[in-house]
């Protein structure tokens, strides 16, 4: 069996990293309000870019932000 480390997906889950534009911030719960580019919305779990902002993008795999972009 090969692994192909080179796709646009996760090849543990088969999802992706979607860029996502930061709404709204609840800094108690380490939690933000993001909005993908196709108009969709999702609580993203953002404690590995703490602290994020109001306007920030973020790359988002799997509802955790990973990255500001």
């Amino acid at each position: 069996m090969t692994l192909d480390c080179h796709s646009d997906h996760c090849i543990t889950c088969s999802d992706e990293g979607v860029p996502m534009k930061v709404l709204g911030v609840d800094e108690e719960r380490v939690l933000a309000l993001c909005e993908g580019e196709d108009g969709s919305r999702q609580s993203v779990e953002v404690a590995l870019v703490d602290p994020v902002a109001v306007g920030d993008s973020l790359l988002v795999h799997a509802g955790v932000g990973l990255v500001r972009l």
